[in-house]
């Protein structure tokens, strides 16, 4: 071997006097001994199974296409292709997926109709555009569980956003229960990525513009106009029946309180009356005939003096005389 390389040295240099180098003469390959030779494809072929994971990363060893293991970040080493490959995943990194619209350059955005425009649960329309962050959490399921992440990503959070928007009323969507929806949205999400085993974490779900389409905010403008006299009438209404109610609970407890003071009267003077006749009673049957006789007389005394009397005897016959009481003494 030592006579092969020295003479491949002395075929490729000079001989010092000046004349020009000698052409390598590719004859002295076939000198090489055929079992080095395949030492050294070997060894070459072997070492093309060295391969680094990054401190981000994570690789997923396959053997003839079939999942094997996960390697963390450091230097590995895997049978060579095509017996086993490794597919380097970054899995720290927050990757973005954009709902109802697309960022063209830094700072312009372009709407996308078809996906930004949806149905409240009060029959109201409304754009809605988000954007949803997410990482890889496990890299063997978001490679082999699922077809074009991405897409599946973006596909599953507008039927998230659909489906929560659905159910809430444009008034909520707006202003109150945002913080609320996008929490609610983020979950649902979740759950549906789970259930495909995409390997997927949401890390975030963010409603970047709501707002009502140009085409029907006239309608909407009259729309919250209407509710606002309809709230205002209502505070209207409701102040004066808190203004009425209770002038009206306060005549009812007087007429109440007359009632059951005149009713009170009205007992206690039932019952005195009745004390009365019952005294009267026991006194009218201590002797009836002069309690007979007292009661009339005491009535005709009261009785005959604004009549006009006139005493016809018993026995007159013939002409009657009259005796006119009534007439003054003198008179004729």
């Amino acid at each position: 071997m030592s006579d092969f390389f020295k003479d491949i040295v002395e075929n490729n240099n000079s001989d010092g006097g000046g004349e020009p180098p000698k052409r390598f003469n590719y004859s002295l390959l076939y000198k090489v001994p055929l079992g080095l030779v395949i030492v050294v494809i070997l060894a070459v072929y072997m070492a093309t199974g060295i391969y680094t994971v990054g401190p981000k990363e994570v690789g997923v060893v396959t053997r003839l296409g079939e999942y094997t293991t996960t390697t963390e970040s450091g230097l590995h080493y895997h049978l060579p292709y095509p017996i086993e490959a490794v597919r380097v995943v970054n899995v720290t990194d927050v990757k973005r997926a954009e709902i109802g619209f697309r960022t063209v350059s830094q700072g312009r955005y372009q709407e996308v109709p078809d996906e930004s425009l949806m149905l409240t649960g009060d029959l109201s329309i409304v754009s809605v555009s988000a954007t949803v962050m997410y990482k890889i959490k496990n890299a063997s399921d978001y490679i082999f569980k699922i077809q074009a992440p991405e897409e599946t990503v973006k596909v599953a959070s507008e039927a998230a956003l659909r489906q929560v928007v659905g159910q809430n009323s444009i008034n909520d969507i707006l202003t109150t229960e945002k913080s609320a929806i996008q929490i609610e949205i983020r979950d649902i999400l979740q759950e549906i990525l789970d259930s495909y085993q995409s390997g997927i974490i949401i890390d975030n779900f963010l409603l970047q513009d709501v707002d009502v389409p140009q085409m029907v905010e006239k309608a909407y403008l009259d729309v919250a106009s209407a509710k606002e006299d309809k709230q205002k009438q209502i505070n209207e209404a409701e102040a004066y029946q808190n203004q009425i109610i209770p002038k009206a609970r306060g005549e009812a407890a007087k007429i109440l309180n007359q009632a059951e003071a005149y009713k009170a009267s009205r007992i206690a003077q039932a019952q005195g009356d009745v004390a009365r006749f019952n005294e009267l009673l026991t006194r009218y049957r201590m002797g009836e005939d002069v309690t007979r006789t007292r009661l009339y007389l005491e009535t005709m005394e009261k009785v005959l003096p604004g009549l006009n009397k006139i005493i016809v005897p018993q026995d007159s016959e013939g002409v009657l005389k009259l005796l006119n009481l009534n007439q003054e003494k003198g008179g004729e």
